[in-house]
Protein backbone atom coordinates (compact mmCIF):
# COMPACT_ATOMS: atom_id res chain seq x y z
CA UNK A 1 0.00 0.00 0.00
CA UNK A 2 0.93 3.54 -0.47
CA UNK A 3 1.95 5.60 2.51
CA UNK A 4 2.13 9.23 2.65
CA UNK A 5 3.27 10.72 6.23
CA UNK A 6 2.27 14.01 7.44
CA UNK A 7 3.08 16.75 9.85
CA UNK A 8 0.57 16.42 12.73
CA UNK A 9 0.04 19.80 14.61
CA UNK A 10 -2.45 20.68 16.94
CA UNK A 11 -5.30 23.48 16.19
CA UNK A 12 -8.69 23.88 17.73
CA UNK A 13 -11.86 25.64 15.54
CA UNK A 14 -15.32 25.00 15.75
CA UNK A 15 -16.33 23.53 12.46
CA UNK A 16 -19.22 20.43 12.27
CA UNK A 17 -18.51 17.38 11.11
CA UNK A 18 -20.95 14.42 10.12
CA UNK A 19 -19.88 11.08 9.93
CA UNK A 20 -21.79 7.76 8.68
CA UNK A 21 -20.15 3.98 10.10
CA UNK A 22 -20.63 1.12 8.30
CA UNK A 23 -20.16 -2.68 9.09
CA UNK A 24 -19.15 -4.66 11.76
CA UNK A 25 -18.88 -3.49 15.83
CA UNK A 26 -15.09 -2.60 15.69
CA UNK A 27 -15.81 0.06 12.86
CA UNK A 28 -18.52 1.52 15.53
CA UNK A 29 -15.85 1.41 18.33
CA UNK A 30 -13.60 3.21 16.25
CA UNK A 31 -16.83 5.59 14.87
CA UNK A 32 -16.52 6.49 18.84
CA UNK A 33 -13.15 7.58 18.66
CA UNK A 34 -13.03 9.23 15.67
CA UNK A 35 -15.97 11.50 17.28
CA UNK A 36 -13.85 11.78 20.76
CA UNK A 37 -10.71 13.24 18.19
CA UNK A 38 -12.99 15.84 16.27
CA UNK A 39 -14.39 16.61 19.46
CA UNK A 40 -11.34 17.21 21.27
CA UNK A 41 -9.82 19.05 18.18
CA UNK A 42 -13.09 21.86 18.32
CA UNK A 43 -15.49 20.35 16.08
CA UNK A 44 -19.46 20.05 16.86
CA UNK A 45 -21.22 16.73 15.51
CA UNK A 46 -24.00 17.73 12.69
CA UNK A 47 -26.17 14.73 12.10
CA UNK A 48 -26.78 16.61 8.32
CA UNK A 49 -24.70 15.72 6.12
CA UNK A 50 -25.64 18.74 3.56
CA UNK A 51 -24.93 20.79 6.50
CA UNK A 52 -21.71 19.83 7.90
CA UNK A 53 -18.05 21.47 6.78
CA UNK A 54 -16.42 18.07 6.86
CA UNK A 55 -18.39 14.67 5.73
CA UNK A 56 -16.90 11.47 7.05
CA UNK A 57 -17.32 7.82 6.00
CA UNK A 58 -15.99 5.18 7.99
CA UNK A 59 -15.94 2.10 5.34
CA UNK A 60 -16.52 -1.45 5.67
CA UNK A 61 -14.62 -3.88 2.56
CA UNK A 62 -15.89 -7.45 3.86
CA UNK A 63 -18.59 -7.41 1.48
CA UNK A 64 -18.72 -5.85 -1.88
CA UNK A 65 -22.23 -4.37 -1.59
CA UNK A 66 -21.09 -2.44 1.28
CA UNK A 67 -18.33 -0.83 -0.61
CA UNK A 68 -21.14 0.04 -3.52
CA UNK A 69 -23.67 1.47 -0.94
CA UNK A 70 -20.73 4.09 -0.14
CA UNK A 71 -19.74 5.27 -3.66
CA UNK A 72 -23.81 5.37 -4.30
CA UNK A 73 -23.57 7.73 -1.16
CA UNK A 74 -20.55 9.43 -2.47
CA UNK A 75 -22.20 10.21 -5.68
CA UNK A 76 -25.00 11.71 -4.29
CA UNK A 77 -23.09 14.23 -2.38
CA UNK A 78 -21.56 15.89 -5.84
CA UNK A 79 -24.22 17.78 -5.79
CA UNK A 80 -23.65 19.04 -2.56
CA UNK A 81 -19.56 19.64 -3.31
CA UNK A 82 -20.60 22.05 -5.92
CA UNK A 83 -23.01 24.30 -4.19
CA UNK A 84 -20.64 24.35 -0.83
CA UNK A 85 -16.62 23.54 -1.95
CA UNK A 86 -15.68 24.35 1.23
CA UNK A 87 -17.13 21.19 2.73
CA UNK A 88 -14.00 18.67 2.83
CA UNK A 89 -15.42 15.10 1.92
CA UNK A 90 -13.48 12.27 3.32
CA UNK A 91 -13.33 8.40 2.95
CA UNK A 92 -11.72 6.40 6.65
CA UNK A 93 -11.12 2.65 7.03
CA UNK A 94 -11.00 -0.90 5.26
CA UNK A 95 -12.24 0.74 1.67
CA UNK A 96 -10.05 3.36 1.83
CA UNK A 97 -6.56 0.86 2.98
CA UNK A 98 -8.40 -1.53 -0.37
CA UNK A 99 -8.92 1.23 -2.53
CA UNK A 100 -5.95 3.68 -1.89
CA UNK A 101 -5.78 6.18 -4.78
CA UNK A 102 -8.58 4.54 -6.89
CA UNK A 103 -10.86 6.53 -4.87
CA UNK A 104 -9.89 9.83 -6.36
CA UNK A 105 -9.83 8.13 -9.55
CA UNK A 106 -13.55 6.91 -9.24
CA UNK A 107 -14.93 9.89 -6.91
CA UNK A 108 -12.50 12.86 -7.97
CA UNK A 109 -14.58 15.04 -5.61
CA UNK A 110 -13.21 12.93 -2.38
CA UNK A 111 -10.47 15.49 -0.56
CA UNK A 112 -9.24 13.00 1.60
CA UNK A 113 -8.63 9.00 1.88
CA UNK A 114 -7.67 7.42 5.41
CA UNK A 115 -6.80 4.04 6.26
CA UNK A 116 -7.93 2.23 9.10
CA UNK A 117 -4.61 2.67 11.35
CA UNK A 118 -4.36 6.53 10.59
CA UNK A 119 -8.06 7.87 11.91
CA UNK A 120 -6.98 9.31 15.32
CA UNK A 121 -5.03 11.75 12.65
CA UNK A 122 -8.02 12.64 11.16
CA UNK A 123 -8.88 15.94 12.53
CA UNK A 124 -5.24 17.35 11.65
CA UNK A 125 -5.40 15.44 7.87
CA UNK A 126 -8.88 17.65 7.49
CA UNK A 127 -6.80 20.79 8.43
CA UNK A 128 -4.45 19.95 5.59
CA UNK A 129 -7.60 19.75 3.20
CA UNK A 130 -8.53 23.17 4.47
CA UNK A 131 -5.09 25.02 4.23
CA UNK A 132 -4.82 24.57 0.92
CA UNK A 133 -2.86 21.45 0.84
CA UNK A 134 -4.93 19.35 -1.48
CA UNK A 135 -6.52 16.06 -1.31
CA UNK A 136 -4.82 13.78 1.22
CA UNK A 137 -3.92 10.34 1.09
CA UNK A 138 -2.64 8.32 4.43
CA UNK A 139 -2.81 4.56 4.13
CA UNK A 140 -0.90 1.93 5.01
CA UNK A 141 0.75 0.82 8.23
CA UNK A 142 1.31 2.19 11.36
CA UNK A 143 1.88 1.22 15.02
CA UNK A 144 -2.06 1.62 16.23
CA UNK A 145 -0.96 1.63 20.09
CA UNK A 146 1.47 4.17 20.07
CA UNK A 147 -0.56 6.52 17.62
CA UNK A 148 -3.93 6.14 19.06
CA UNK A 149 -4.84 8.72 21.97
CA UNK A 150 -5.84 7.48 25.54
CA UNK A 151 -9.58 7.00 25.12
CA UNK A 152 -11.10 10.34 26.84
CA UNK A 153 -15.13 9.25 26.25
CA UNK A 154 -15.43 12.39 24.68
CA UNK A 155 -17.11 10.66 21.71
CA UNK A 156 -19.00 7.92 24.09
CA UNK A 157 -22.92 8.42 23.62
CA UNK A 158 -23.17 7.03 27.10
CA UNK A 159 -25.47 4.29 28.87
CA UNK A 160 -24.57 1.22 30.31
CA UNK A 161 -23.27 -0.78 27.43
CA UNK A 162 -20.05 0.13 25.99
CA UNK A 163 -17.69 -1.23 23.65
CA UNK A 164 -13.34 -1.70 23.90
CA UNK A 165 -11.22 -2.68 21.38
CA UNK A 166 -8.31 -5.53 23.10
CA UNK A 167 -6.84 -5.72 19.65
CA UNK A 168 -6.77 -4.89 15.76
CA UNK A 169 -5.93 -6.72 12.56
CA UNK A 170 -5.82 -10.77 11.84
CA UNK A 171 -2.84 -13.69 11.60
CA UNK A 172 -5.09 -15.56 9.89
CA UNK A 173 -5.43 -15.99 5.82
CA UNK A 174 -8.78 -17.18 5.51
CA UNK A 175 -9.00 -17.06 1.31
CA UNK A 176 -12.31 -15.69 1.89
CA UNK A 177 -11.41 -13.05 3.99
CA UNK A 178 -10.21 -9.66 3.18
CA UNK A 179 -10.06 -8.39 6.29
CA UNK A 180 -6.07 -9.15 6.79
CA UNK A 181 -5.31 -6.72 3.42
CA UNK A 182 -7.22 -4.13 5.10
CA UNK A 183 -6.77 -4.67 8.85
CA UNK A 184 -2.67 -5.56 8.99
CA UNK A 185 -1.69 -8.39 11.48
CA UNK A 186 -2.47 -8.99 15.23
CA UNK A 187 -1.53 -5.95 16.99
CA UNK A 188 -2.72 -6.28 20.63
CA UNK A 189 -3.21 -3.91 23.45
CA UNK A 190 -1.65 -3.85 26.71
CA UNK A 191 -3.79 -5.30 29.65
CA UNK A 192 -3.17 -2.18 31.99
CA UNK A 193 -4.40 -0.10 29.48
CA UNK A 194 -7.66 -2.14 28.64
CA UNK A 195 -8.16 -2.53 32.77
CA UNK A 196 -8.14 1.31 32.88
CA UNK A 197 -10.58 2.21 29.83
CA UNK A 198 -12.89 -0.17 31.52
CA UNK A 199 -12.93 1.29 35.23
CA UNK A 200 -13.08 4.70 33.32
CA UNK A 201 -16.06 3.30 31.50
CA UNK A 202 -17.69 1.53 34.80
CA UNK A 203 -17.11 4.96 36.75
CA UNK A 204 -19.35 7.01 34.22
CA UNK A 205 -22.07 3.92 34.43
CA UNK A 206 -21.19 1.29 32.26
CA UNK A 207 -22.17 -2.08 33.33
CA UNK A 208 -21.86 -4.46 30.39
CA UNK A 209 -18.80 -4.14 28.15
CA UNK A 210 -18.10 -5.80 24.43
CA UNK A 211 -14.55 -6.99 24.23
CA UNK A 212 -13.63 -6.96 20.53
CA UNK A 213 -11.07 -8.16 17.84
CA UNK A 214 -10.97 -10.09 14.69
CA UNK A 215 -10.19 -13.61 16.38
CA UNK A 216 -10.15 -12.08 20.14
CA UNK A 217 -8.97 -15.39 21.45
CA UNK A 218 -5.90 -14.68 20.13
CA UNK A 219 -5.51 -11.93 22.16
CA UNK A 220 -1.71 -11.46 22.93
CA UNK A 221 -0.17 -13.48 20.01
CA UNK A 222 2.36 -10.69 19.02
CA UNK A 223 3.76 -9.75 22.56
CA UNK A 224 4.94 -13.34 23.19
CA UNK A 225 8.64 -12.15 22.37
CA UNK A 226 8.68 -9.13 25.30
CA UNK A 227 8.88 -12.35 27.67
CA UNK A 228 4.83 -12.16 29.24
CA UNK A 229 1.78 -13.10 27.11
CA UNK A 230 -0.66 -11.06 28.17
CA UNK A 231 -3.41 -13.95 27.23
CA UNK A 232 -6.87 -13.52 27.02
CA UNK A 233 -7.65 -15.64 30.26
CA UNK A 234 -5.19 -13.56 32.02
CA UNK A 235 -7.35 -10.58 31.16
CA UNK A 236 -10.76 -12.09 32.05
CA UNK A 237 -9.37 -13.12 35.77
CA UNK A 238 -8.18 -8.87 36.12
CA UNK A 239 -11.61 -7.77 34.54
CA UNK A 240 -13.74 -10.13 37.63
CA UNK A 241 -11.69 -7.44 39.90
CA UNK A 242 -13.08 -4.74 38.44
CA UNK A 243 -16.39 -3.54 40.30
CA UNK A 244 -19.63 -2.38 39.16
CA UNK A 245 -18.90 -4.69 35.44
CA UNK A 246 -21.62 -6.76 35.67
CA UNK A 247 -21.37 -8.35 32.04
CA UNK A 248 -18.42 -9.09 29.44
CA UNK A 249 -19.42 -9.84 25.82
CA UNK A 250 -16.99 -11.60 23.53
CA UNK A 251 -16.72 -10.71 19.90
CA UNK A 252 -15.52 -13.12 18.13
CA UNK A 253 -13.66 -16.55 18.70
CA UNK A 254 -11.91 -18.39 16.69
CA UNK A 255 -11.57 -22.17 16.79
CA UNK A 256 -7.95 -22.78 16.36
CA UNK A 257 -7.24 -20.15 19.19
CA UNK A 258 -10.23 -21.62 21.94
CA UNK A 259 -7.63 -23.63 24.47
CA UNK A 260 -8.59 -25.33 27.90
CA UNK A 261 -6.91 -22.76 29.53
CA UNK A 262 -9.31 -19.90 27.84
CA UNK A 263 -11.95 -22.29 28.34
CA UNK A 264 -11.37 -22.34 31.84
CA UNK A 265 -11.39 -18.66 32.00
CA UNK A 266 -14.62 -18.05 30.85
CA UNK A 267 -16.45 -20.49 33.12
CA UNK A 268 -15.00 -18.77 36.38
CA UNK A 269 -16.04 -15.50 34.68
CA UNK A 270 -18.74 -14.01 36.75
CA UNK A 271 -19.17 -11.78 34.64
CA UNK A 272 -19.11 -13.41 30.70
CA UNK A 273 -22.12 -13.86 29.20
CA UNK A 274 -22.86 -17.66 28.27
CA UNK A 275 -23.19 -16.50 24.74
CA UNK A 276 -20.37 -16.80 22.63
CA UNK A 277 -19.67 -15.87 18.38
CA UNK A 278 -17.63 -18.57 17.22
CA UNK A 279 -18.30 -19.06 13.18
CA UNK A 280 -17.85 -22.52 12.26
CA UNK A 281 -18.41 -21.64 8.42
CA UNK A 282 -18.88 -24.84 6.67
CA UNK A 283 -19.04 -28.71 8.29
CA UNK A 284 -17.54 -29.90 5.40
CA UNK A 285 -13.79 -30.91 6.14
CA UNK A 286 -12.66 -30.19 2.23
CA UNK A 287 -14.60 -27.24 2.53
CA UNK A 288 -12.83 -25.75 5.46
CA UNK A 289 -9.38 -26.15 3.87
CA UNK A 290 -10.17 -24.74 0.97
CA UNK A 291 -11.11 -21.84 2.86
CA UNK A 292 -8.16 -22.14 4.98
CA UNK A 293 -9.44 -22.19 8.50
CA UNK A 294 -7.02 -23.89 10.06
CA UNK A 295 -9.53 -26.62 12.08
CA UNK A 296 -11.50 -29.64 11.15
CA UNK A 297 -15.09 -30.31 12.06
CA UNK A 298 -13.83 -32.89 14.93
CA UNK A 299 -11.70 -30.12 16.37
CA UNK A 300 -14.86 -27.71 16.32
CA UNK A 301 -16.58 -30.22 17.80
CA UNK A 302 -14.14 -30.64 20.31
CA UNK A 303 -13.82 -26.99 21.92
CA UNK A 304 -17.63 -27.12 22.08
CA UNK A 305 -17.88 -29.92 23.83
CA UNK A 306 -14.91 -28.55 26.29
CA UNK A 307 -16.87 -25.41 26.49
CA UNK A 308 -20.58 -27.11 27.29
CA UNK A 309 -18.88 -29.50 29.42
CA UNK A 310 -17.79 -26.30 32.02
CA UNK A 311 -20.69 -23.87 30.68
CA UNK A 312 -23.67 -26.37 30.05
CA UNK A 313 -26.27 -23.02 29.73
CA UNK A 314 -23.69 -21.56 27.12
CA UNK A 315 -25.27 -20.43 23.50
CA UNK A 316 -23.18 -20.39 20.23
CA UNK A 317 -23.71 -18.12 17.46
CA UNK A 318 -22.04 -19.50 13.68
CA UNK A 319 -21.16 -17.74 10.57
CA UNK A 320 -21.64 -20.28 7.68
CA UNK A 321 -20.92 -19.35 3.75
CA UNK A 322 -22.69 -21.20 1.29
CA UNK A 323 -21.85 -22.06 -2.22
CA UNK A 324 -18.26 -21.71 -1.75
CA UNK A 325 -16.23 -23.19 -4.92
CA UNK A 326 -16.06 -26.67 -5.00
CA UNK A 327 -18.72 -27.11 -2.44
CA UNK A 328 -20.53 -30.05 -3.42
CA UNK A 329 -24.33 -31.38 -2.25
CA UNK A 330 -22.37 -33.38 -0.19
CA UNK A 331 -20.29 -31.11 1.46
CA UNK A 332 -23.70 -28.70 2.02
CA UNK A 333 -25.82 -31.68 3.66
CA UNK A 334 -22.40 -31.88 6.43
CA UNK A 335 -23.19 -28.34 7.01
CA UNK A 336 -26.86 -29.02 7.47
CA UNK A 337 -26.11 -31.83 10.15
CA UNK A 338 -23.19 -29.51 11.55
CA UNK A 339 -25.96 -27.12 12.48
CA UNK A 340 -28.44 -29.52 14.19
CA UNK A 341 -25.68 -31.35 16.37
CA UNK A 342 -23.94 -27.72 17.78
CA UNK A 343 -27.39 -26.02 18.37
CA UNK A 344 -26.67 -22.60 17.29
CA UNK A 345 -28.63 -19.85 19.08
CA UNK A 346 -27.96 -17.78 15.91
CA UNK A 347 -26.77 -17.97 12.38
CA UNK A 348 -25.43 -15.69 10.09
CA UNK A 349 -25.78 -17.20 6.63
CA UNK A 350 -24.22 -15.68 3.18
CA UNK A 351 -23.80 -16.83 -0.08
CA UNK A 352 -20.39 -16.87 -1.12
CA UNK A 353 -19.49 -13.71 -3.75
CA UNK A 354 -15.51 -13.26 -4.54
CA UNK A 355 -13.82 -10.82 -3.15
CA UNK A 356 -10.95 -8.92 -5.15
CA UNK A 357 -8.17 -9.12 -3.38
CA UNK A 358 -8.67 -12.49 -1.30
CA UNK A 359 -7.13 -16.21 -2.41
CA UNK A 360 -10.35 -17.83 -2.88
CA UNK A 361 -10.82 -15.47 -6.55
CA UNK A 362 -7.85 -17.90 -7.61
CA UNK A 363 -10.73 -21.01 -7.34
CA UNK A 364 -13.82 -21.10 -10.26
CA UNK A 365 -17.28 -20.05 -8.20
CA UNK A 366 -18.44 -23.03 -9.41
CA UNK A 367 -22.03 -23.53 -7.47
CA UNK A 368 -24.79 -21.38 -9.66
CA UNK A 369 -26.59 -18.49 -8.13
CA UNK A 370 -29.95 -20.57 -7.87
CA UNK A 371 -28.35 -23.18 -5.94
CA UNK A 372 -26.98 -21.26 -3.58
CA UNK A 373 -30.02 -19.41 -2.98
CA UNK A 374 -31.60 -22.56 -2.16
CA UNK A 375 -28.69 -23.73 0.17
CA UNK A 376 -29.05 -20.32 1.97
CA UNK A 377 -32.98 -20.33 2.88
CA UNK A 378 -32.55 -24.15 3.64
CA UNK A 379 -29.81 -23.38 6.48
CA UNK A 380 -31.97 -20.02 7.36
CA UNK A 381 -34.69 -21.64 7.75
CA UNK A 382 -33.25 -24.88 9.67
CA UNK A 383 -31.65 -21.91 11.98
CA UNK A 384 -35.16 -20.63 12.55
CA UNK A 385 -36.80 -23.86 13.51
CA UNK A 386 -33.47 -24.62 16.61
CA UNK A 387 -33.47 -21.26 17.39
CA UNK A 388 -37.89 -21.90 18.61
CA UNK A 389 -36.55 -24.92 20.39
CA UNK A 390 -34.02 -23.60 22.15
CA UNK A 391 -36.06 -20.61 22.96
CA UNK A 392 -38.82 -22.51 24.18
CA UNK A 393 -36.71 -24.67 26.59
CA UNK A 394 -35.51 -21.83 28.30
CA UNK A 395 -38.97 -21.67 30.06
CA UNK A 396 -38.89 -22.45 33.87
CA UNK A 397 -35.39 -21.87 34.20
CA UNK A 398 -34.04 -19.04 36.40
CA UNK A 399 -32.40 -16.37 34.87
CA UNK A 400 -30.80 -12.98 34.95
CA UNK A 401 -31.91 -10.05 32.56
CA UNK A 402 -30.40 -6.37 31.99
CA UNK A 403 -32.57 -4.11 30.99
CA UNK A 404 -32.18 -2.28 27.95
CA UNK A 405 -35.19 -0.75 26.09
CA UNK A 406 -38.70 -0.30 26.22
CA UNK A 407 -40.41 -1.81 22.45
CA UNK A 408 -42.87 0.17 20.84
CA UNK A 409 -45.30 -2.45 20.64
CA UNK A 410 -45.02 -3.24 23.87
CA UNK A 411 -45.18 -0.40 25.73
CA UNK A 412 -45.91 -1.95 28.94
CA UNK A 413 -42.57 -4.08 29.05
CA UNK A 414 -39.20 -3.49 28.96
CA UNK A 415 -36.99 -5.51 26.76
CA UNK A 416 -33.35 -7.03 27.86
CA UNK A 417 -30.78 -9.87 27.27
CA UNK A 418 -30.35 -13.00 29.86
CA UNK A 419 -27.16 -13.63 30.55
CA UNK A 420 -27.41 -16.44 27.86
CA UNK A 421 -28.35 -13.99 25.26
CA UNK A 422 -31.72 -14.62 24.81
CA UNK A 423 -33.87 -11.67 24.23
CA UNK A 424 -36.67 -11.20 27.33
CA UNK A 425 -39.52 -9.11 28.13
CA UNK A 426 -40.32 -7.80 31.40
CA UNK A 427 -43.45 -6.39 32.49
CA UNK A 428 -42.86 -2.98 33.67
CA UNK A 429 -46.77 -1.23 33.17
CA UNK A 430 -46.32 1.75 35.64
CA UNK A 431 -43.04 2.48 33.94
CA UNK A 432 -40.70 2.98 36.39
CA UNK A 433 -37.66 0.91 35.43
CA UNK A 434 -34.35 2.30 33.64
CA UNK A 435 -31.83 0.54 30.97
CA UNK A 436 -28.67 -0.89 33.03
CA UNK A 437 -30.70 -2.42 35.70
CA UNK A 438 -29.88 -6.26 36.22
CA UNK A 439 -32.80 -8.31 38.06
CA UNK A 440 -32.90 -12.10 38.85
CA UNK A 441 -36.04 -13.27 36.88
CA UNK A 442 -37.82 -16.37 36.00
CA UNK A 443 -38.60 -17.27 32.50
CA UNK A 444 -42.56 -18.18 32.27
CA UNK A 445 -43.15 -18.36 28.30
CA UNK A 446 -42.02 -17.74 25.02
CA UNK A 447 -43.56 -16.41 21.75
CA UNK A 448 -41.23 -16.24 18.48
CA UNK A 449 -37.34 -15.47 19.24
CA UNK A 450 -38.68 -13.56 22.27
CA UNK A 451 -38.74 -14.97 26.37
CA UNK A 452 -41.66 -13.46 28.82
CA UNK A 453 -40.13 -12.96 32.60
CA UNK A 454 -41.45 -12.13 35.91
CA UNK A 455 -39.07 -11.08 38.65
CA UNK A 456 -38.53 -12.60 41.63
CA UNK A 457 -38.04 -9.63 43.97
CA UNK A 458 -40.63 -7.25 45.36
CA UNK A 459 -40.71 -4.23 43.08
CA UNK A 460 -39.83 -2.34 46.26
CA UNK A 461 -36.29 -4.44 46.22
CA UNK A 462 -36.05 -3.42 42.29
CA UNK A 463 -36.28 -0.15 42.96
CA UNK A 464 -33.90 0.21 45.74
CA UNK A 465 -31.63 -1.81 43.11
CA UNK A 466 -31.82 0.88 40.57
CA UNK A 467 -31.39 3.59 43.61
CA UNK A 468 -27.91 2.41 43.69
CA UNK A 469 -27.31 2.42 39.66
CA UNK A 470 -24.81 6.15 38.84
CA UNK A 471 -26.92 8.46 37.21
CA UNK A 472 -25.29 8.53 33.94
CA UNK A 473 -25.90 4.65 33.57
CA UNK A 474 -29.67 5.02 33.06
CA UNK A 475 -29.11 7.02 29.87
CA UNK A 476 -30.16 6.02 26.55
CA UNK A 477 -27.29 3.78 24.58
CA UNK A 478 -28.02 4.43 20.37
CA UNK A 479 -25.15 4.26 18.18
CA UNK A 480 -25.17 5.48 15.09
CA UNK A 481 -24.55 2.96 12.93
Amino acid sequence: MTKTVVAITETTNTRSFNLRVFGCQMNSYDGELIRGAFSRAGYREELNPEAADVVLFHTCSVREHAEERVHSLLGALKRTKRERPHVVLGVVGCMADRESEELFEREPHVDLVCGSRHFPKLPKLVEKVISGEGRVLLVGDSDFAVDAPVRDLAGHPGGFSSQVAIMRGCDLNCSFCIVPSVRGRVESRPIKDILDECRRLVERGTTEISLLGQTIDSYGVDLSSSGSIPQLARLLDELAEVEGLRRIRLITLHPAYCNDELVEALARSPQFMRFLPIPLQSGSDSVLKRMKRGYTLDLYRKRIQKLREKMPDLELVSDWIVGFPGETERDFEASVDAMKEFGFLHSYVFQYSPRPGTPSTQLEDDVPAQEKGRRNRLLLDLQAEIARERTSSQVGKAGSLMLDLRPEKNPGYWRGKLQTGHSALLPDPDGLLRPGLQIPVQIQDWQGKELFVESVLSQKKVLEMQAKIPTAQVESSILDV
